[in-house]
């Protein structure tokens, strides 16, 4: 057999096959923008956090413990550092007898004052939740169906209802309070209450949820970063 020349027109240049100049640029730039974007948010964040620690930690420490009394330029982050210790040295005094005693004194003295009592409370209690490592407050993540449905949203579960609020509610199931964040800032959001039936349980992380509405949707459980970025 003998074979055929091809015809010219049908045959692809290697010239066509190249990228342009123009595509290998905005390529170039696009993955210059993955790689410092969260970078220079992150760095832009922590400075921020460093900077408001260490101007509510400063007042609180004498002029004389600064760094900068000595040296000719200021330290960033001795605040953060003074502010950890403070903690640990807190948590330590409060784990044995006297600092609980002290403790409880003081709480009694909050609970006498009437507006300061619920605010203090409040904030304790909503601390002790989430820093609980017993438990379940947000450490699942689920799906139900909203806006409406047939179409599935994201949330994360928390505990079940109350019984002065189930008790009020129509449905004789079991009452699942559920959060609902918003994308692409999960800090915001809505907070319902519906029957345990209602919500679809994922084998997934409160952080992979995080991500995949951080990302609306670009950022696949169990998907490392840097594939959702290409």
């Amino acid at each position: 057999m003998t074979s055929r020349t091809p015809d010219p027109r049908l045959v692809v240049q290697p010239d066509l096959l190249r990228p342009t100049f123009g595509t290998r640029l905005r390529r170039y730039f696009l993955t210059g923008l993955v790689l410092a974007a969260p970078l220079a948010i992150t760095a832009s964040v922590t400075w921020w956090f460093v900077n408001l620690v260490d101007g509510l930690v400063r007042p609180l420490v004498p002029a004389q413990f600064w760094p900068e009394s000595y040296l000719p330029f200021p330290v960033p982050g001795f605040g953060l550092v003074i502010a950890l210790i403070g903690l640990t040295v807190i948590g330590f005094f409060a784990a044995n007898l006297v600092g609980r005693t002290l403790i409880g004194a003081g709480e009694s003295l909050l609970n006498r004052m009437p507006v300061v009592r619920g605010l203090y409370k409040g904030v304790k209690q909503i601390f002790e939740t989430i820093f609980s490592q017993s438990g379940t407050s947000f450490r699942k993540v689920g799906m139900v169906q909203f806006p409406q449905p047939g179409m599935w949203s994201i949330v994360f579960i928390a505990q079940e209802a109350a019984p002065e609020i189930a008790g009020k509610l129509p449905d004789g199931d079991e009452q699942i309070g559920v959060f609902l964040p918003c994308t692409p800032n999960p800090t915001t959001g809505f907070f319902f209450y519906l029957p345990r039936r209602e919500i679809v349980e994922l084998s997934i992380s409160v952080e992979d949820g995080a991500k995949l509405i951080m990302s609306a949707g670009l950022i696949q459980p169990g998907q490392p970063l840097s594939d959702g970025a290409k």
